[in-house]
C-alpha cells in the first residue's frame, strides 16, 4: 500500500458512512412526513364518523392488529350497524375498474387482502359471543374523496365524506345489549398498542404519500345530515333487507360443523331460510368448490341468488342457486339424455288412464286427482318399479288407508299411465327426476364441495337421493333445511326411505323471530288441531308452537264481506292504508292467494286501482316499488312486512273444537289446505289482513277483527 493509502480508504469509508446516514436521515424524514399524513387521514376519519356516537356507536382507534407484533387497525366501528373495520388511506390519484383498485398506474388490489383476512378471522372470533356473520364489514377509507361506493375482495372502498353515512345506511342490526356483548369482545380481541413501532431499517414503506393531502370537497356531512341518514335507514329499509338478515343467536349454528349430512328444522318464523342462506356463503368461503343452494320452488332460487349478492357479493359467483327440477333437466341436457317434458299432455294421459282405472278406485275415492297424487307422489316420487315395493310402502302423510287389493288397481293404474307415457314419447316431472338420478348413479356429477336444500319437506324421496348424490357424506356436504308442519304437497317420505340419516345431526330452532305474537297466534288456531308428519318419522305429530320474540303489533285482520265487490274494496283499500306507513313501501305488501286463477284477479284488481304490482314469478329479490302477487306455494321461504289473503274459504277459518278436530284431522285435503293458510298467514311480519266472501260464524269470526 503506498504512502497515505490507508488514509484514502478511511475517508472514503467515512463519506460512504456519511452517504449512508444521509439517505436514512432522508428516508427517515420520509416515514415520518408519511406517518404524519396517516395520523391526519385518521383523524379526519374519526372526525367523519363522530357524529355516530350519539347513536350508540363506538370509535375504537390505533389497536394492534391481532397476531402482528407491529402492525396496528387504523380504527373499529361497532354500533348498531355491526362491526366495521376500518383502514384510512390519504391516496392522491385513486382509480377503481373491474374488480381492481389502482394507485397511479400500479395495481396495488393485493394491498387489501391482509384487511379482508382480517375481516374473515374477525367474524369468526366473535360468532363465539353470537354475530352473525356478514355482520364484520372490512372498509377502506380515502381521505379527501367523496362519491366512492365500490368494493374489492370483500372490502368496501368509500370516501370520507361519505363513510358515516355508509356505516350507518346498514341500518339497526344488533340491539343495544347486543351492540355492548361485541363490544367487549371486539376491545379483548383487538389488544392496545404497546408502544409506537421502533424506527428500523426494515419497516416496510408505508403506503401513504408524503405530499400534503388534497382534498376535493370542502367540508364533512353534518351532524344533522347523518341523523337524518340513521331515520331513514332505521324506518324504511326494504324487506329484502330483513329477508337476508340472521339473528344474532343463530351465528354459530351458521358455523357449525357436521360430520355427516345435517338436517336443521323448525317452525315458520325461526329463520330456517336465512340461515341456509348465511350457511352457503360461509362455506363458500371456507372451502373450495362451489355451493348448491336447492329448493322445489322453482321461482325461490333467483330470489336468494340475489339475496347473497347484496349480503355477500364477494362469495356469489361460488354459490349456485337452482330449483331442483331445473337442476335435473341440466344434468340430462348435458349428458345429452333426451327428454321431451310436457306436463300438459302427460296429464291428457293420465286421465285417459284414469277412465279405465275408475270403476276399481271411485268406490274408495271418487276425486281423480287424490289418485294423480298418489301415482306422482307416491309411486314416482319413490322410483317404486316392482308392486312389492308399493305394496310394503308406509304412504306417509296419506290419510286414506289401502288394503294390499286397493294398492293393486292404484298400480294397475300407474302402469297404464306409464305405457301411455312411453308410447306419446313424453316424460312428466317424476320422471325427470328419475332419469337424473340414474344418471348420477353411472357418473356421479363433480364440481360441488356442499349441497344446501331448503323446504327439503316438499321434495320427493328420490329427488332427496338425488342431491344427496351430489353432496355425498363428507363433512357439511349435505343440509337439509325444512320443516314438516309446513308440508303443503301430497305424499311425504321418511329420511329413512332415501336411505338418508341424520341421527346426531340434527337441529331444531324454536324461536320465531318474524311474526308480531299477534300473528303467531291467528295463524296458529288453523293448525293446532291437525296433525303431520315429518320427514325424520313416519309418526303423525302435533302443531309445535315455536317461542315468539317479545314483539307485537296490531292483531290480524280477519274480515268477511257479504259480496265480492264488498270484498274486493276492502281489499284495495287495505293495501293504500298500510303503504302509506313510515316503514312500508309498496315491494313490502305481498297479496297471497291460493291459487293463480285468484292471483291474475287481484293482480288485474290493484292494477285497475292505480297500484303497481309485480307477479311473484317475475320477481328476482331486488327490491321493487310494486306490490307483490302471486300463489301461497310461490311466496314459500319468502316473507313481507303486510300479507294480504283475498277470497279464503270461511271454513278454514272457524275454530273447531277438540272432537271436530280430529275428525276433521283424518280429511287428508281440508289438513293440506289448511297448512297451506298458515304458510300464507306466517309470511308476514307486521301486519295481516284476511278477506272472505260468505257467510262466517260471527261469534268467532267478527266481520273486523
Amino acid at each position: 500500500m503506498t504512502a497515505g493509502g490507508s488514509a484514502e480508504l478511511e475517508a472514503e469509508r467515512q463519506l460512504a458512512l456519511a452517504s449512508a446516514h444521509e439517505a436514512e436521515a432522508l428516508a427517515a424524514r420520509e416515514r415520518a412526513e408519511n406517518f404524519m399524513a396517516a395520523s391526519k387521514s385518521e383523524r379526519r376519519t374519526v372526525q367523519a364518523l363522530a357524529p355516530l356516537v350519539a347513536h350508540g356507536y363506538h370509535l375504537i382507534p390505533d389497536r394492534q392488529w391481532p397476531g402482528s407484533r407491529r402492525a396496528q387497525v387504523d380504527l373499529v366501528v361497532v354500533g348498531p350497524s355491526g362491526v366495521h373495520i376500518v383502514d384510512s388511506k390519504a391516496w392522491h390519484e385513486v382509480t377503481i375498474a373491474a374488480g381492481h383498485i389502482y394507485r397511479g398506474q400500479a395495481d396495488v388490489t393485493d394491498e387489501f387482502d391482509g384487511l379482508a383476512e382480517l375481516a374473515w378471522k374477525t367474524e369468526a372470533a366473535l360468532a363465539e359471543v353470537g354475530l352473525a356473520p356478514g355482520e364484520v364489514r372490512a372498509v377502506a377509507v380515502f381521505t379527501g374523496k367523496k362519491g366512492i361506493s365500490e368494493s374489492v375482495n370483500t372490502v368496501e372502498l368509500v370516501g370520507d365524506a361519505d363513510i358515516a353515512r355508509h356505516i350507518a345506511r346498514r341500518g339497526q342490526r344488533l340491539t343495544p345489549a347486543m351492540v355492548e356483548k361485541v363490544l367487549k369482545a371486539v376491545l379483548d380481541f383487538f389488544p392496545h398498542v404497546s408502544s409506537p413501532a421502533p424506527v428500523a431499517l426494515t419497516i416496510p414503506e408505508p403506503v401513504l404519500e408524503s405530499r400534503p393531502v388534497e382534498l376535493d370537497i370542502a367540508e364533512l356531512p353534518s351532524a344533522d345530515e347523518i341523523q337524518a341518514q340513521l331515520l331513514e335507514t332505521l324506518l324504511a329499509p326494504p324487506i329484502e333487507e330483513w329477508m337476508a338478515f340472521l339473528h344474532p343467536d343463530q351465528a354459530k349454528l351458521v358455523r357449525r360443523n357436521f360430520s355427516g349430512p345435517a338436517r336443521i328444522r323448525g317452525a315458520a318464523g325461526t329463520g330456517k331460510t336465512v340461515v341456509g342462506l348465511h350457511r352457503a356463503a360461509y362455506l363458500a368461503r371456507s372451502r373450495p368448490g362451489k355451493v348448491l343452494v336447492t329448493t322445489y320452488v322453482r321461482t325461490l332460487p333467483v330470489v336468494l341468488g340475489n339475496l347473497l349478492k347484496r349480503m355477500a357479493p364477494e362469495v356469489a359467483d361460488r354459490v349456485e342457486f337452482v330449483g331442483v327440477h331445473a337442476l335435473a333437466k341440466r344434468i340430462l341436457d348435458e349428458r345429452g339424455v333426451m327428454v321431451r317434458l310436457d306436463g300438459r299432455k302427460a296429464t291428457e294421459l293420465f286421465n285417459a288412464a284414469w277412465v279405465a282405472a275408475a270403476p276399481r278406485l271411485s268406490p274408495i275415492e271418487p276425486e281423480r286427482d287424490y289418485w294423480k297424487e298418489e301415482v306422482e307422489s307416491v309411486i314416482k316420487g319413490r322410483g317404486f318399479t316392482r308392486f312389492e315395493q308399493y305394496a310394503d310402502c308406509a304412504r306417509v302423510g296419506r290419510r286414506r288407508a289401502l288394503g294390499v287389493d286397493q294398492r293393486r288397481a292404484v298400480w294397475d293404474l300407474f302402469v297404464d299411465y306409464e305405457a301411455r307415457l312411453r308410447a306419446a314419447r313424453v316424460h312428466d316431472f317424476a320422471d325427470l327426476v328419475l332419469l337424473a338420478e340414474q344418471e348420477l348413479a353411472r357418473k356421479p356429477l363433480e364440481g360441488y364441495s356442499a349441497v344446501v336444500v331448503d323446504e327439503a319437506q316438499d321434495l320427493s324421496c328420490a329427488m332427496v337421493r338425488m342431491l344427496w348424490s351430489i353432496g355425498g357424506d363428507g363433512t357439511d356436504a349435505f343440509t337439509l333445511i325444512g320443516d314438516g308442519q309446513q308440508t303443503i304437497y301430497p305424499g311425504g317420505y321418511t329420511l329413512a326411505e332415501a336411505g338418508l340419516s341424520v341421527a346426531g345431526r340434527g337441529v331444531i330452532l324454536d324461536t320465531n323471530y318474524r311474526n308480531t305474537a299477534e300473528i303467531l297466534e291467528a295463524a296458529a288456531t288453523i293448525v293446532a288441531s291437525d296433525q303431520y308428519t315429518d320427514i325424520e318419522d313416519a309418526a303423525a305429530l302435533r302443531y309445535e308452537a315455536s317461542r315468539p320474540v317479545e314483539r307485537h303489533g296490531k292483531r290480524p285482520i280477519r274480515a268477511a264481506f257479504a259480496t265480492r265487490a264488498e270484498h274486493d274494496a276492502a281489499l284495495v283499500s287495505h293495501v293504500r292504508a298500510v303503504i302509506t306507513s313510515i316503514d312500508t313501501g309498496l315491494g313490502d305488501v305481498g297479496v297471497l292467494c291460493t291459487n293463480n286463477g285468484d292471483a291474475k284477479r287481484a293482480a288485474i284488481l290493484l292494477e285497475r286501482a292505480g297500484i303497481p304490482t309485480v307477479d311473484l314469478l317475475d320477481y328476482n329479490g331486488v327490491p321493487v316499488e310494486k306490490v307483490k302477487v302471486g300463489t301461497i306455494q310461490r311466496a314459500k321461504g319468502l316473507e313481507f312486512k303486510q300479507v294480504l289473503l283475498p277470497w279464503t274459504d270461511a271454513t278454514l277459518l272457524a275454530p273447531r273444537r277438540s272432537a271436530d278436530g280430529d275428525a276433521a284431522s283424518r280429511d287428508e285435503k281440508a289438513e293440506r289446505e289448511r297448512r297451506v293458510l298458515y304458510v300464507g298467514m306466517t309470511r308476514a311480519r307486521d301486519g295481516l289482513w284476511v278477506g272472505s266472501v260468505g257467510n262466517v260464524d260471527a261469534g268467532t269470526t267478527p266481520r273486523h277483527q
